[in-house]
């Protein structure tokens, strides 16, 4: 008989069961994905491979020394250097790394100077490594001049042969200047890019005061600033709250203007697109929109895109992309005709292609901690600002050691000076003058070895002068080391300075317009009239023009039969109920015509596995529904409240274990005054509740609450055990019962308003026991 468990055998001969290693294995694949590539620290900002590009290129002389740029290298150089020092990967990787660090138009502040081609908005690669060439951009500046001044850990690099940082030290938070994207394994990044001079102003407050309230941080920081502009539409209580939990999304949009030319004609120009969007993609999707392709497994074009097709097409005669060096972005939309709206243009382009989409917030990263945890914009904020008075402290306590080294080698040599006769004369006569001159001096081993080291000229009388001055700055310079390391608020002096400094170079105007805007809406033109909304057992629809059509003339396949018809108007909506709770709306407008059988529902819709579509409802919009389900409960909503604009529908009904939807009756439009109600339509005044026990239960219909949510509802009837509620109907005079007589024939039975009242009673008692001779299935109002 085999084992149960594999085991694996260790040095010490020890057993390890699989799902043990696999799991242990696998956590630090995970791990090291999530640390070692995937995600940004909250340092500097930087993954692993752009913080080692840096530190490279940096290594190789290729930043911005004494404030003039070295000369740009091949690109392959740099990556060659990388790939053999610090990062044994692929080199496309690091190459496709070092190109987005130079792109303009993916990153808000590029770090690279880039020469030559390194791609375009519109998803253009960039030319091969061997092409290009690549040197550091003025405001690395910012993460690479103090990293020799003992700031940061470094670490050997993966074959010891050299060392590299473990961050770099950051004068600015870069994860959000730049932002980052990424995945890992089980977890995500996306960091919009913010403006610099907002992101150092809110740290400069914070600094100033850690208990600055989120309503005056956000107002310093009041959203994301994209590399390509654009708008963002969201409200400021939207940013906050993203900004607030770290998660959320953003609508964005296009911007644009509109260009008048001859005769009256005009035209929309598109001038900025939002995040990831870019012109070939709003190309391709507008080619979509005005010649769509037959979808797979379709015989024809779907209602919804011969709609789109005609929507767009009697708007929009051509477009064309003027993009250039001179323009970035530059999109011409030509209209139909020049007597066409311009908001009108703009609402179907909006609507309809990614010039208005979504961009996403997913504030993850590393923290000081070394955990890779998804913050508030508030201690991402504060994380950096404590790494970087740590890295102040460090700086300042390396710069104090050097200082007191030089006072300490000055000072010895202004002892020399004193006594330079006598100096001399030691050297000269002394086997061992080192320790001769400590022994009559009194010097440190370190001052003894400067000075039999220093040069006959640095013992002229100008030096004297010289070594006074310099010994002057350097203990002025050691009371401001250490007054910044003993004094905290002296430490937050330096740093709001250096800030500010920082700002004052770098900092430039923001490119994102946040201005609130209402999603843009595309209103598909409906010409109301009347129609008849014909529904087969099956799921079959149509729609006739007009009212007063004979039910009996409507044929159907075989096998089926007639569901229900609707009198209602090309604007109103058809609602179908899921076995599921889900209700799936289609508007009136796209259902085909009377001729033939009509087509599925199904087509216009999307089920889960394992649903049916069970009943069925026409009306307008502000027409109120009796929802109910077998367990005996219900409630009252209307037609907007179930309204979807997901092909997937919306959860509405919640059924218990076993339980289904009954039949959906119509109340009526409620009195005008009604709350969210308007028209003068008949409206319901009681519910009628039959059991499949053939116990009826009426009250009235005040005793139900509206839900505009959806639910359970309230108890309707109190059922026995091994008993269902049949259905409920809202009527005014009189209801149809629907059932199942003798042999399973179908029998029903008109009750009116002297029958129903022996069956009234408070909402949720158990009614009484009717004379109906079949067991019910449905109830239907009549009047």
């Amino acid at each position: 008989m085999e084992q149960d468990l594999i085991t694996l055998a260790g040095d010490d001969d020890t057993g390890l069961d699989l799902a043990t290693y696999a799991q242990r294995a696998y956590l630090e694949y995970a791990l090291s994905v999530v640390k070692g590539r995937a995600l940004p620290d909250v340092a500097d900002g930087q993954k692993p491979v752009q913080r080692r590009i840096l530190y490279s290129m940096w290594r190789m002389g290729l930043g911005f020394g004494g404030g003039a740029g070295a000369k740009p290298v091949k690109s392959a150089r740099v990556v060659g250097d990388v790939l053999g020092r610090f990062h044994p990967h692929g080199d496309q990787a690091a190459y496709d790394a070092l190109v987005r660090m130079a792109q303009d138009f993916a990153q808000r502040y590029p770090l690279i100077d880039g020469q030559g081609n390194f791609g375009s908005r519109d998803g253009d690669g960039a030319a091969a490594m061997r092409y290009t060439e690549a040197r550091l951009a003025k405001i690395s500046n910012l993460l690479l001049d103090e990293i020799d001044e003992g700031t940061v850990e470094f670490v050997l690099n993966y074959d010891g042969s050299t060392q590299e940082p473990v961050v770099l030290p950051a004068r600015l938070p870069f994860a959000l200047l730049n932002g980052a994207s990424g995945i890992a394994v089980g977890l995500a990044t996306e960091i919009p890019s913010h403006n610099l001079r907002e992101v150092a102003e809110a740290c400069v407050a914070l600094v100033k005061n850690p208990k600055l309230s989120d309503e005056d941080l956000f107002a310093l920081l009041p959203g994301p600033d994209y590399p390509g502009g654009g708008q963002i539409i969201s409200g400021a209580a939207d940013i906050a709250e993203a900004y607030s939990t770290g998660r959320g999304s953003l609508k964005v949009r296009a911007r644009w203007k509109i260009e008048e030319l001859a005769r009256g004609q005009w035209q929309l120009v598109v001038t900025e697109l939002p995040p990831g969007v870019s012109s070939q993609r709003v190309l391709e999707e507008i080619e979509e929109l005005t010649n769509p392709k037959v979808k797979a497994g379709k015989k024809a074009l779907s209602q919804d895109q011969v709609q789109l097709k005609q929507t767009v097409l009697s708007v929009l005669d051509a477009v064309r992309d003027e993009s250039s060096k001179d323009a970035a972005v530059r999109l011409v939309f030509e209209p139909k005709t020049s007597k066409i709206a311009q908001q009108e243009l703009t609402t179907t382009l909006l609507a309809h292609t990614s010039l208005e989409t979504s961009a996403p917030i997913n504030l993850t990263m590393v923290g000081l901690d070394g955990r890779p945890v998804q913050k508030s914009m508030r201690q991402m904020l504060m994380e950096w600002i404590e790494f970087r008075q740590r890295t102040i402290e460090r700086r300042s306590r390396h710069r104090l050691g050097k200082v007191l080294d030089r006072i300490h080698i000055l000072e010895g040599r202004q002892l020399v000076l004193l006594n330079i006769d006598e100096v001399i004369r030691i050297i000269r006569n002394a086997d061992e003058p080192k320790q001769a001159l400590i022994a009559r001096f009194n010097l440190s081993e370190r001052q003894a070895e400067d000075i039999l080291e220093i040069r006959l000229r640095q013992l002229a009388r100008l030096e004297a002068i010289k070594i006074e001055q310099e010994l002057k700055e350097l203990r002025t310079e050691q009371g401001k080391l250490e007054e910044i390391l003993g004094s905290p608020a002296a430490l937050r002096r330096l740093m709001i300075k250096e800030i500010e400094a920082d700002t004052k170079t770098f900092g430039d105007a923001r490119r994102t317009l946040i201005q609130a805007e209402k999603k843009a809406v595309a209103e598909v033109k409906v010409v109301d009239e009347p129609v008849t909304v014909v529904v087969s057992q099956k799921g079959w629809v149509r729609a006739r023009q007009g009212h007063g059509h004979d039910a009996a003339s409507f044929a159907f396949k075989a096998g089926d039969g007639l569901y229900s018809t609707f009198e209602c108007r090309t604007v109103d909506t058809l609602l179908a109920f899921g076995s599921n709770g889900r209700v799936y709306s289609v508007p009136v407008a796209l259902l085909p015509g009377a001729r033939g059988d009509g087509q599925p529902l199904t087509t216009f819709i999307e089920l889960d596995a394992g649903t049916q579509l069970v009943h069925y409802f026409a009306g307008a919009g502000n027409v109120w529904l009796l929802l109910s389900n077998s367990g005996g409960y219900g409630f009252v909503a209307a037609v907007d409240n179930m309204v979807s604009r997901q092909k997937g529908g919306k959860s509405f009904i919640s059924l218990g274990a076993g339980e289904t939807v009954c039949r959906p009756s119509l109340v009526g439009v409620p009195p005008a005054g009604a709350a969210g109600a308007t028209g003068t339509a008949a409206f319901a005044t009681h519910v009628c509740c039959a059991s499949t026990g053939k116990r009826i239960l009426t009250f009235e219909i005040s005793e139900l609450k509206p839900m505009t949510n959806g639910g359970r509802g309230l108890m309707l009837m109190d059922l026995e055990p091994k008993e269902e509620l049949a259905g409920a109907a809202a009527y005014t005079r009189s209801v149809r019962i629907v059932g199942l007589g003798r042999g399973d024939k179908e029998r029903e039975e008109v009750l009116e308003i002297r029958s129903l009242n022996n069956a009234k009673g408070p909402r949720g008692r158990k009614g009484k026991v009717a004379d109906l001779g079949f067991k019910p299935l449905a109830v239907i109002r009549v009047e």
